[in-house]
């Protein structure tokens, strides 16, 4: 028997022009607080809508090109369509007013980190309450146009979905994300080269690639090991949100927090004001002291220069709602 080559070819529908800002609307979370935006997608196909869990990028790849030139013609969806980008333009247009705001200067920037980030289920990388704060929080910032950034991690498998067994148990169901239905794309530097860039941990040198989502005005930088030049056990640590044992915990903090600090210098991102929603950002602290320490500077002064513009909240009040590590395994971290 002749062997033969299996491959998967996907078919994505072409965008009419007059509809093509279309794309530009899927690619910014603006949508997860904006009705008008969601139901200008949904009347396209409502089927289809709900069938890609309301995800505006997943549904513009699987739309009937039929619908999107009927729609094209279709003066009531023109108006709608006309309308939202008269909204989108106005608030993305809308001057800056940090400089009116108490104590925030022209050249400040806040960067913000997080564990998870709830925005929308478009986007399936987060668990609660911790996140749907955190996806409030950003919001809030981009409605007051703030220098604002946040950082967090790009979670093939963020919540899951549960069912109930026979014996009334809740049993957790997780389902990988495509991240090309995600309204992401690769953080890249001036030159159009991906943004990467490298953690050390215990014997080896982890390699990751910085995601960019756009949640109006904010930009949010998403940090992913699932790359072909880590190991097996290397690619799983940004795999699931919550997933694992102290060793995965502890690995996805340092990538969040010295990964984190590591992307914005990359991206040459100077913040001036660092925060971070609970604990699981604590080593961005440490790696910004020891920045100040190669700069020259001894290890209680730098301790002291970071707390300056430091900014810690917490969500989760309880002891269950934090992690602790064992003395040897920081010490060997």
């Amino acid at each position: 028997m002749t062997q033969r080559t299996t491959f998967t070819l996907t078919v994505s529908p072409r965008i009419p022009a007059r509809l093509a800002r279309l794309e530009e609307l899927a690619n910014n979370l603006w949508y997860s607080w904006d009705r008008a935006t969601r139901a200008l997608f949904s009347r396209l196909d409502p089927q289809l809508w709900e069938a890609v869990g309301h995800s505006p990028k997943a549904f513009l790849r699987r739309v009937d090109e039929s619908s999107l030139l009927e729609a094209a013609e279709d003066l009531t969806f023109l108006s709608h369509y006309n309308s939202v980008l008269s909204a989108y333009d106005s608030y993305h247009s809308e001057p800056s007013r940090y400089q009116t705001i108490n104590g925030i200067g022209a050249r400040d920037q806040v960067a913000y980190f997080c564990f998870e980030f709830g925005f929308h289920e478009s986007l399936p990388v987060y668990s609660g309450g911790l996140g749907i704060l955190a996806g409030d929080h950003c919001k809030a910032a981009s409605d007051l146009c703030l220098p604002f950034v946040a950082v967090g991690l790009l979670y093939r498998q963020g919540y899951f979905f549960q069912t109930i067994d026979g014996q009334g148990n809740q049993q957790p169901v997780y389902c990988d994300s495509d991240f090309e239905n995600l309204p992401v794309k690769p953080a890249l530097h001036d030159d159009g080269s991906e943004v990467r860039i490298t953690v050390r941990l215990p014997g080896r040198i982890v390699t990751i690639k910085v995601w960019r989502a756009q949640i109006g005005h904010v930009s949010l930088y998403l940090l992913d090991t699932d790359l072909p030049d880590n190991s097996e056990y290397d690619r799983l640590i940004t795999h699931q949100l919550y997933g694992g044992n102290k060793t995965m915990r502890i690995e996805q903090e340092i990538i969040l927090g010295i990964g984190g600090v590591a992307a914005l210098s990359a991206m040459n991102i100077k913040p001036t004001v660092w925060h971070s929603n609970e604990g699981h950002a604590a080593f961005m602290m440490l790696a910004r002291a020891l920045e100040l320490v190669r700069q020259g500077l001894d290890f209680a002064s730098a301790t002291e220069a970071v707390a300056v513009n430091t900014i810690f909240t917490t969500h989760t009040a309880v002891p269950a709602g934090h992690d602790h590590f064992p003395e040897d395994m920081m010490q060997l971290y």
